[in-house]
């Protein structure tokens, strides 16, 4: 580590810690977040520091949440490399890191599709959830190559027991194949009523239901598709 980036790593740990708010933690902490930085001022802080590879690699190294958030933000995603990613991936325990982690540097690596298919037969419920919120990502924009039916097969298989992370990207996946490809749909729904998971997760007024069958309709009724 080069002197001048440890004494950014060192201010920019200063700097997140004032940013501490004991509410925002307390909310976050439901959540299994465990951090108290309001995330508007974490984007202005990153925002102020610009894409800073280096210093990226020294916040998530410190293990701290708020740090590693930070750090996705001022990365430059393509120059991970797949193992780094994987590792990386294996050490994101909260959810916004693993989500931060997936969404804006995953999808946007040359790697993604390499990692999808290893990280999607992984014994880690949380590392495999990963591998299914890429099919998902597929699913939607570019399922050319993908074996959609033998996803559903899976998907009537092993989604009812799975665990909570697991279950819920396997029920996006699940939700993506109904909305997006018509000749699959009426299994999709099928599959989705069989199964009754998430039918009663709570869902705030003008918020769609993940329920499958209640999402898969309501998606399509509003793309005017069907």
């Amino acid at each position: 580590m080069t002197e001048a980036t440890g004494t950014a790593l060192a201010e920019v740990m200063a700097e997140l810690a004032g940013l501490e708010d004991p509410k925002a933690r307390a909310v976050n902490e439901k959540h299994g977040d465990d951090h108290g930085v309001n995330l508007g001022s974490l984007r202005a802080l990153a925002k102020r520091l610009k894409t800073q590879q280096e210093l990226a690699r020294e916040l998530w190294s410190t293990g701290d949440t708020a740090a590693r958030l930070l750090s996705l933000l001022i990365c430059r995603p393509k120059a991970f490399g797949r193992e780094e990613l994987d590792t990386m991936l294996r050490e994101a325990r909260t959810p916004k890191v693993h989500d931060w982690l997936l969404n804006y540097v995953v999808k946007k690596n040359p790697h993604a599709e390499e990692l999808r298919p290893a990280w999607t037969a992984d014994q880690d419920p949380v590392v495999a959830s990963a591998g299914w919120a890429l099919t998902t990502e597929r699913v939607a924009k570019r399922p050319e190559g993908l074996d959609l039916p033998g996803l559903l097969d899976i998907i009537e298989a092993e989604m009812k027991d799975a665990p909570d992370r697991l279950q819920w990207a396997m029920n996006h996946c699940l939700a993506q194949i109904g909305i997006e490809h018509p000749e699959h749909r009426a299994r999709a729904l099928a599959v989705g009523e069989r199964l009754q998971v998430l039918k009663d997760y709570p869902t705030s007024p003008g918020c769609t239901s993940p329920f499958a069958p209640v999402w898969i309709a309501e998606m399509v009724r509003r793309q005017g598709s069907g």
